[in-house]
Parts: C-alpha cells; structure tokens; sequence
C-alpha cells in the first residue's frame, strides 16, 4: 500500500476513557492511548472483543466526548468545541462505513446517498445533488443502481452504497468499523481495493476497526489494542 506525506489530520495524546459498571466498579477502555492519523493515509486497528476498539474509533469519530487527555484535529483542541460544533464539524467532515452498512431500508440508493449532503454545511440545491449522487455511483461501480433499495442489492452491493453515503461529504477521514466482516473474501477484498483508490486519490485518512489482520495488512499502519492498551505493530516506512 503506497504511503502518502500528508499532515497530520488528528493526533491523540495519553487519551484514557472509562465507563462506569453496574456493580459500580470503573472499567478503562482506552489507555493512555497515542496515535497520529495523517492525510492520504491508512490505518488499522486490530484487538480481540472487548480490547477497546470501538470506545478508541467512537472517540476519534467525535461520538463519545467522555474521555481524559489531548485530542487535536487539525491543531485544533477539540476539547474547545461545543457540542453542536463537534456535531457540524463530524457531519461535514467525517464519513462512516458499519459492518452491517447501516443503510436505511425503506429509502432508494440515491436517497440514502443524499441524505448527508442534506445535513452538510457544504449546501447543495437539488441539481447539484443529482449530479453528486450520479458521480460517488460511478466511482464506486453502481451506476443504474439509483432507483434500487437496499433489499434489492448483495451484500457487496449495499457496502458500495455506505462508501459512497461516507464520500458525498468529501469528507476528510473516513472510519470503518469492521467494513468487510459480513462480506465473503473475495468481496471483502474488492471493499478494500475500492477504499484505497479513494484514499489516494483524494488524500483522505482512512481508520478501519477489524479483526482480519488480512485487511488490516493492506494499510499503511498497524497499531494493536489489548486490555485498553495501545501499540503500533506495523508501519511503513
């Protein structure tokens, strides 16, 4: 996976997060965890169950603000944000990718596409929202797909459509928890190919959360969780 010198677009510094048992003990999800996620880069997160990897990739996608330490996107301390801040800046600037394609059943492709763009402060009219949905289907390969619903299309099929509900944003970091992990190998591989020529074409940062260290292998770096705890076990150079 070619590597590309981007700046860093969030870095994360002794971050430690806990939630509270209902036996009233407190259980540290992430900690003292450290990273730096930059631009037209990939990044895997690799754990077993319970590690601490969806409270590490929910915090990075500005979903849980409970947390202590340092938390830069842009340079700029997040910790400064309001919340309907925190919300304007993930809408527009954070697309995800779910393991189960979180598509919403009862609306068309090309209505799941749009509905982002329609919360984005990036405003559209409706011709400029046509012409965007017809172009995130050409790139990723479902053109003549607009008018299908999600029940309609494979599984493959549905994870195509969530990349390009997660691109109509153009946003700068996409997060992907376990993207391919209801897809067979072959389309699993297929997901990943197509989320690397989105990152290098448009310098996004891509985060993903999964359990196959074969597609964590595809990207640029490695790091592992286990018991809260954080390490990088790959990078390349």
């Amino acid at each position: 996976m070619e590597k590309t010198n981007g700046g860093n677009l969030i870095q994360i510094k002794n971050l430690v997060a806990t939630v509270n048992l209902n036996n009233g003990d407190t259980l540290v999800t992430v900690n003292k965890a450290n990273m730096e996620l930059k631009r037209g880069n990939s990044y895997a997160i690799v754990g077993k169950s319970g590690s601490g990897k969806t409270s590490l990739i929910s915090i990075i996608g500005l979903l849980n603000h409970s947390y202590q330490g340092e938390f830069l996107y842009n340079g700029m301390s997040v910790s400064t944000l309001t919340d309907s801040q925190l919300s304007m800046l993930r809408a527009s600037n954070i697309g995800f990718v779910f393991q189960n394609y979180s598509l919403i059943k009862h609306l068309r492709v090309w209505e799941n596409i749009e509905l982002p763009l329609l919360y984005s402060k990036k405003k559209m009219n409706t011709r400029q929202r046509k012409e965007a949905i017809r172009n995130l289907l050409q790139s990723v390969g479902l053109e003549g797909k607009e008018n299908d619903y999600p029940s309609n299309l494979s599984g493959g099929e549905q994870q195509r459509v969530a990349i390009a509900r997660a691109l109509a944003v153009s946003p700068e970091a996409i997060l992907c928890d376990e993207p391919t992990g209801a897809l067979d190998k072959k389309t699993g591989k297929q997901i990943m190919d197509l989320l690397h020529q989105v990152v290098l074409k448009n310098g996004i940062m891509l985060l993903i959360v999964t359990h196959d260290l074969d597609i964590a292998k595809t990207c640029n770096t490695i790091f592992e969780m286990d018991g809260g705890r954080l390490q990088c076990v790959k990078y390349d150079s």
